[in-house]
């Protein structure tokens, strides 16, 4: 009876020791967990100020994409417009020339 008794101990001590393995185990994991909840709490910190930013940013991309295509607009149309003068100018330079030539001409003819 006395061996069954021991062998009885021999696996309650076993079983005690199984236990407090598991429990070292799960406390280890435990830590684990703790730590990158902490770095996951950390990186969404993180990600909600680079989310602000970025959200800035592409306002303002949209501000400044919108002032350049105005900016555009407005060089074509004065472009445009500087072309039609060089052509009136040109068209008014060749008339000039033409009457002053036709004016020469009358003069010499009347005298």
């Amino acid at each position: 009876m006395a061996s069954q008794g021991a062998t009885l101990q021999n696996y309650n001590n076993e079983l005690v020791k199984c236990i407090e393995d598991l429990r070292e185990k799960r406390e280890e994991v435990n830590k684990q967990i703790l730590k990158e909840e902490e770095e996951k709490a950390k990186i969404q910190k993180e990600l909600a100020i680079l989310t602000d930013r970025l959200s800035k940013i592409n306002e303002g991309l949209a501000r400044k994409t919108q002032a350049r295509n105005e900016y555009d607009k407005t060089v074509q149309e004065t472009e445009a417009a500087y072309m039609k003068i060089l052509e009136s100018s040109q068209t008014l330079l060749h008339v000039l020339k033409r009457e002053s030539v036709n004016l020469v001409k009358k003069r010499q003819s009347s005298t």
